[in-house]
């Protein structure tokens, strides 16, 4: 059932970085006569028409209907998933009908046929012990923590006690674990001067703090998601923070833009912090943008919180630090 499940989201291209998901229903509606059509077109066609009601491919089905709950429970939930060979759509509430399930890109490389044996028992290996290991499972469990969700909404509490609801989805998953574990982790007293996200715009601002310390925030286009302040340092240190479900790290650009707000505001740049979040550094999304980081700022996932990547851009060599 497993292989079955695992070449169904080959597939159909259910791989991380293609938007692409399956639920049981692709796997136990396909037969052998529809497996063998291995044209782009046919295995797009299948991806989508397997959602349709009463649909069904020529030949015998590999499965019978009441199979779902095996491939959903013991095939995904409690095998593929919890050792990262497949990750879910993140932000889609557990009642949704929607395909959630997805390959991880590299658990997905090693079934590529062009490899040879001694090379894919080497990419096997090491697909090993990144994600079995038991620091790699806690890694795991970490990113795969959704937090509140209620009615398909992420709520989200702030330093000074006030809740917020965002809509659901990896961005709001990434913004509630800056707000509630990045901030009270590295800042000696939190604030959150600004939340955004992409479905409004503005979703929290505080403005009694923000022009408490000479920041005037405005709806702009180049404001980040976040924007952060440590309240418990002589000068305030201002924390911009993009969240990165897809694309839009700090870039040098994104930087330099921000740098302008916070000139205008009379903070010194060593008073600036610029942070990239993001869910987990195994995921497309790391892999993607990493080459626009801004030198000079940090990352972070919320799959290992207790750590920060810093982009040093001094000049000082490894013994220095």
């Amino acid at each position: 059932m497993a292989a079955s499940t695992i070449f169904t989201m080959l597939y159909v291209g259910a791989i991380d970085g293609n938007d692409t998901f399956i639920g049981p229903v692709h796997v136990y509606r396909m037969t052998t006569e529809q497996s063998v059509l291995s044209d782009d077109l046919n295995r797009k066609q299948y991806g989508i028409q397997a959602l349709s009601k009463g649909f069904q491919p020529e030949g015998k089905r590999w499965y019978a209907d009441n199979t779902r709950e095996p491939i959903r429970d013991e095939t995904l939930r409690e095998g593929l998933i919890p050792v990262g060979a497949v990750i879910t759509r993140a932000g889609l509430p557990t009642t949704s009908s929607r395909p959630r399930y997805t390959l991880q890109n590299d658990f997905a490389n090693l079934f590529n046929p062009t490899i040879a044996e001694e090379e894919l028992e080497s990419e096997i290996k090491s697909w090993q012990s990144t994600n079995l290991s038991a620091s790699a499972r806690a890694r795991l469990s970490l990113a795969s923590r959704t937090g509140n969700v209620t009615d398909g909404r992420v709520l989200v509490t702030f330093p000074n006690g006030e809740a917020r609801n965002l809509s659901a989805g990896p961005s709001s998953e990434i913004s509630k674990a800056v707000v509630e574990v990045f901030s009270k982790k590295f800042l000696k007293e939190p604030a959150v001067l600004w939340l955004s996200t992409s479905d409004a715009k503005v979703t929290f601002v505080d403005d009694a703090i923000a022009k408490t310390i000479g920041l005037e925030i405005e709806a702009d286009k180049n404001l980040p998601d976040l924007i952060l302040a440590d309240l418990g340092t002589p000068d305030p240190l201002l924390v911009f923070v993009e969240v990165v479900a897809s694309d839009g790290p700090i870039s040098e650009r994104r930087k330099e833009a921000l740098y302008e707000l916070s000139d205008k505001a009379g903070f010194k740049r060593q008073n600036i912090a610029f942070v990239t979040a993001y869910r987990d550094r195994q995921v497309q999304p790391f892999r993607k943008t990493v080459p626009e980081l801004a030198w000079g700022s940090f990352a972070w996932f919320m799959s290992e919180p207790d750590n920060l990547i810093f982009l040093s851009d001094s000049e000082r060599k490894l013994s220095e630090f």
